[in-house]
């Protein structure tokens, strides 16, 4: 037995059998002896519902992972280099293909008998973001396994405090002045270079910023709108819904009506056609009942 064997199954399960087969894997490893792995394999948590259909969309959209981690790859280096035409371009991308993969997951979970709400959904695309904005956040999505959504960070990693970071991880040197030279430079021909640099890095990055922030507010209207949307054809499909039940209740009306009138058309045939056997039985009693008293009457006549 395995722990990342056994994790693979836990979180692959829906989330009312996870407490249970966790259990079973517990006695499991305990009955091989090895209290070690059944203490790993109980500190396991139960993945919360937006994190359990993250894992869904990994484990079922396979295909779709490799695109968004290389996505994020391409987003954290527009923003260690302050690209902001290839920013634009790849925020336009990022909003697209997270709300392709969020309505994705929606449908899955459906499908799979966990239909989710609009704040489990928000959930899922915040951990797509956070996805795109932190290498560890991807590599731990892409195994499947979460037990809580991710919580997208501020920004990227390659940006802090508004000064863009070296290639080493480093920021830029901090707390001289604008006529002091860097290290290993000379001279002020050095430092004004420097600051003009400085300064184009600080327009890119506010540009940057500013695609990125529009880029924000057009997803929340578009989401909103969306949401809206949503829940207008959602009330409208229950309206039909209920009109059709109606339509059909009245259908069911208007058949049984129909059959009970002709039930009633043949029911007074019926009786029409009785009455007038009757009517002809009567005549020919009352013709019997003449001729037997007029025979009556000759044969007790005193001239017989």
């Amino acid at each position: 037995m395995d722990l990342d064997a056994v994790a693979d199954e836990l979180y692959a399960l829906r989330p009312e059998e996870f407490t249970s087969a966790r259990a079973s894997a517990v006695a499991a490893a305990r009955t091989a002896g090895d209290r070690e792995l059944a203490a790993r394999i109980g500190a396991l948590r139960k993945p919360s519902l937006a994190a359990w259909v993250s894992n869904l969309l990994v484990r079922s959209r396979p295909g779709e992972v490799e695109p968004l981690l290389r996505l994020g790859e391409g987003l954290r280096r527009a923003h260690q280099d302050l690209d902001g035409a290839q920013l634009r371009e790849l925020s336009r991308r990022q909003h697209a293909l997270i709300r392709t993969l969020s309505l994705q997951a929606r449908q899955l979970a459906a499908q799979a008998g966990h239909p989710i709400s609009e704040s489990v959904q928000r959930e899922v695309e915040n951990t797509l973001h956070a996805v795109l904005a932190d290498p560890g956040a991807a590599e731990t999505w892409a195994t499947g396994r979460l037990a809580k959504p991710l919580s997208a960070a501020v920004g990227f990693p390659a940006v802090a405090g508004g000064v863009p970071q070296r290639a080493g991880g480093g920021a830029p040197d901090q707390g001289r002045s604008a006529g002091e030279p860097g290290p290993g430079r000379a001279g002020r021909g050095g430092t004004a270079k420097d600051t003009k640099a400085d300064e184009q890095r600080r327009r890119r990055l506010a540009e940057a910023r500013r695609a990125a922030e529009a880029a924000d507010r057009e997803l929340r209207t578009l989401r909103d709108g969306a949401e809206a949307a949503g829940r207008a054809a959602q009330e409208a499909k229950q309206e039909v819904e209920r009109l059709q039940q109606h339509v059909d209740e009245l259908a069911g009306e208007l058949e049984r009506a129909r059959g009970a009138h002709q039930q009633a058309r043949f029911a007074e045939r019926t009786a029409r056609e009785q009455a007038r056997a009757a009517e002809r039985r009567v005549r020919e009693a009352g013709r019997k009942a003449a001729a037997a008293a007029d025979r009556l009457a000759r044969l007790t006549s005193p001239e017989s």
